[in-house]
């Protein structure tokens, strides 16, 4: 009985030090977005103040300059003065087209290389490992020269090209896992019952596979959306995307900057994550759990 008692403590001591872990780290982690959000809706010398930091709780600057506690003006600069809309234009065509190609792409081939008997699938894998490695700017300044010449630096496909090639290697890999996890029966009954290998595949595989498929674009979506080295060396200044654009507003050492553009267009730019993950986050932990990051 009291080896029970003992054994029911140390469970409900274990639950309470890990649900307050999580807590913490939950708060720790969120505090840095929700103390953006708040501070957009300030004025500069509020959320910058130099001289008491409660500033950009109570708003006195901004009460003054604007009027009230809070300000739509940094959101008004960065998107309309600034046209941040044309950036967000610009990042949602990247990012889905780069989404789109790569899973095309990586689940045609992952299926292949899955269901591939001979060797050199394995070898074609360590191949798109080694290049899945190598670093972005090494990728970017071999299509500098071809770019060039071909007139079509600056522009959004470009962007896309190498953003593919960069993200390629990655999905290849993930859904290749995962294929892996799903018999090879599948294939062969739907095959028996008169289907063509790409009718199996379509109608058989990829029902099974979707959620290995979510997750995978997930990641996809991260790189193209959150990238800042390819797109701001590949990209004109008409064309940027959201990131780089961030970046313009904070300025250089020879230009001055808005920061409070670049803080609202930071809250802009991050809550569509926020949004998705909590959208797929079933699809997300379904994919992870059922195997597609094993191998």
């Amino acid at each position: 009985m009291s080896a029970t008692v003992s054994s029911q403590r140390k469970s409900t001591a274990l639950v309470v030090v890990s649900t307050t872990f999580v807590v913490l780290w939950v708060l720790i982690a969120a505090f840095p977005f929700f103390w953006t959000l708040w501070g957009s809706f300030k004025v500069e010398s509020d959320f910058f103040s130099r001289n008491d930091w409660t500033n950009a709780l109570t708003g006195i600057r901004t009460q003054i300059e604007t009027g009230g506690a809070f300000t739509g003006q940094a959101y008004e600069g960065a998107w309309i003065r600034e046209e941040f809309w044309r950036a967000a234009l610009n990042t949602t065509i990247v990012v889905f087209s780069t989404v789109v190609i790569s899973l095309t792409l990586g689940t045609l081939g992952g299926y292949a290389l899955a269901r591939s008997g001979y060797r050199y699938a394995f070898w074609l894998l360590m191949l798109a490992l080694i290049f899945r490695a190598m670093p972005h700017i090494t990728l970017v300044s071999g299509y500098l020269l071809p770019f060039f010449e071909w007139n079509v630096w600056g522009h959004l496909p470009t962007a896309i090209i190498v953003l593919v090639a960069i993200n390629q290697p990655f999905t290849l890999w993930m859904l290749h896992s995962f294929f892996l996890q799903i018999p090879k029966d599948l294939d062969e009954s739907a095959m028996v019952d008169g289907c063509s290998r790409f009718e199996a595949f379509w109608r058989v595989i990829v029902p099974v596979m979707w959620p290995g498929v979510i997750t995978t674009g997930l990641f996809s979506f991260l790189l193209a959306y959150n990238d800042f080295q390819v797109t701001a060396l590949v990209l004109s200044q008409e064309n940027q995307t959201m990131v780089p654009k961030i970046a313009s507003f904070l300025g250089s050492t020879f230009e001055a900057g808005n920061v409070m553009f670049a803080v609202a267009a930071v809250v802009s730019a991050t809550a569509p994550l926020f949004v998705l993950v909590l959208f797929f986050q079933r699809q997300i932990v379904s994919g992870l759990t059922a195997g597609a990051v094993k191998g």
